[in-house]
């Protein structure tokens, strides 16, 4: 197991103590009040941890304490390891950007768009040119989760069985084949949607390389990185370590609920995800791209290929708000375009809180996040175990407080 720990004082890489006491103090208000369960905070600056802090509950009915290497459910914080796994075979030559999904997942040779109608009444036409890996990298492919409700075909994945990511009782391979036969929003390359397009990346890794998602991780990426407790299930022995997961209450409060990954292996290997991780592991995995690709003398990927990664690929360095789909357009997209598994700051002047130009990160559904910030040589990471029934205050609150407290 990997401990985070802190390297250095604050005001040794530019960092102001009392801005970092004044972002613990307002975490530690939310716990408090019984707005979250517990949870990790880390700054680090210049490769070096220089603010960690863990507080409230990893169980609250337990009493167990959130503790350094406490194991976090990353959810949608998989899709940029996702990502990581495609570009090494990438630059293995093994495909490129606009190779055709089909090549490798025939099933989605003659993919259908949208055109019109809810239900039984919906009409679709044969798209105009093939969905690419390219596609899948930037969620423009045309393909969406059943639980937004906002198009008809999201009720179309609801009712083959699609609710979140996944058909129950299926494997990756299969769940992909269902994706294949249904409808894409709209034609790949035209507009940006998050979607299942990581788990279809996940499946695309495992047919290129030959090995399953989870091996694949283990043997290319957790292994090279010293990524020690990072995987896609819970062993017997890192379970204790698992915090709990909550949902939040109609009136704000925390409740116990279900939550993915599960002790042993699963069935389905989920890119999009399906990763567990501790803080140690992430803060490892953000050197990796901080540095462009390498780590203590290992090198997954070329510089240039992280940077092509972490660069906008939206048309026109378009952000997800205006190329965003249906049920996209939020303002907290303004000024945030999207690279290769990762969204990234393309106009800061728009962003609804303090960004720098070329920050790139993602979150996860369990209102965990992490972002790199290569302007001020800043890495940045929050970890707790919430599913809000909305939006929730701690991105807003956590990008402002961290900005008050670089110095220089």
């Amino acid at each position: 197991m990997g401990h985070l720990r802190q390297e250095v004082e604050p005001e040794e890489v530019g960092l102001d103590p009392k801005a970092l006491a004044r972002l613990d103090q307002h975490f530690a208000h939310e716990v408090d009040d019984g707005r979250l369960p517990g949870c990790l905070v880390a700054v680090s600056r210049h490769g070096r941890t220089a603010h960690l802090t863990t507080y409230g509950h990893r169980d609250v009915r337990a009493g167990l304490p959130v503790e350094t290497d406490t194991l976090w459910r990353m959810y949608s914080m998989t899709k940029p390891v996702t990502s990581v796994a495609a570009l090494i075979l990438m630059e293995e030559g093994r495909f490129g950007l606009d190779t055709p999904v089909a090549d490798f997942l025939p099933a989605f040779a003659r993919p259908q768009v949208y055109v019109r109608g809810p239900g039984p009444t919906l009409r679709t036409r044969p798209a105009e040119g093939p969905v690419l890996i390219r596609h899948l990298l930037t969620h423009t492919a045309g393909l969406t989760f059943g639980f937004y409700h906002s198009h008809p075909v999201d009720a179309l994945y609801r009712e083959a069985g699609i609710e979140t990511s996944v058909v129950a009782g299926t494997t990756l391979a299969e769940t992909c084949e269902v994706y294949a036969r249904l409808p894409l929003q709209f034609e790949p390359g035209t507009q940006w949607n998050y979607s299942v397009a990581t788990n279809v990346l996940g499946r695309l890794v495992e047919v290129v390389s030959g090995r399953d998602l989870d091996d694949f991780f283990a043997e290319r990426i957790f292994a090279p990185l010293g990524m020690k407790d990072a995987g896609l299930c819970v062993t017997e022995a890192q379970a204790p370590r698992l915090a709990e997961l909550y949902g939040e209450t109609e009136d704000g409060g925390i409740t116990p609920v279900p939550g993915l990954p599960l002790r042993g292996r699963p069935r389905f290997l989920s890119g999009s995800g399906g990763m567990v991780a501790t803080a140690h592991d992430y803060y490892r995995f953000m050197e990796f791209l901080r540095r462009r690709g390498e780590l203590d003398g290992v090198r997954l990927l070329s510089a240039d290929t992280v940077a092509a990664m972490t660069s906008n690929h939206l048309p026109g360095n378009a952000d997800m708000l205006s190329y965003g789909s249906r049920g996209h357009h939020d303002p907290g997209k303004a000024g945030i375009g999207f690279g290769l598994g990762v969204s990234v700051v393309t106009d800061p002047e728009l962003t609804l809180w303090p960004e720098a130009l070329g920050t790139f990160g993602w979150s996860g559904v369990a209102t965990t996040t992490f972002w790199v910030d290569p302007h001020h040589d800043l890495t940045v990471q929050f970890l707790t175990q919430l599913r809000p029934t909305g939006s929730h205050s701690v991105y807003p609150e956590l990008k402002r407080l961290v900005h008050e407290a670089v110095t220089g």
